[in-house]
């Protein structure tokens, strides 16, 4: 699935921001990035906490 580009629970954009936070938290904790980027809302840090991304493994399967 891929990253939402609204919260779920207060509708705020956030689609923008997982770019730069995937590039980030390689470097540091995912508390500091998201700090960085200005995701104050428990519900929005929610949202890249709690991201899968499984468009790869969802790629490998041939369409029908």
């Amino acid at each position: 699935m891929e990253f939402p580009v609204r919260c779920f629970t207060c509708g705020s954009v956030i689609g923008h921001l997982y770019e730069p936070y995937k590039a980030s938290v390689a470097d540091k904790k995912p508390e500091a990035t998201l700090d960085e980027l200005g995701v104050d809302r428990y519900c929005c840090r929610r949202m890249f906490m709690s991201h899968v991304d499984i468009v790869p493994n969802v790629l490998r399967y041939p369409r029908v």
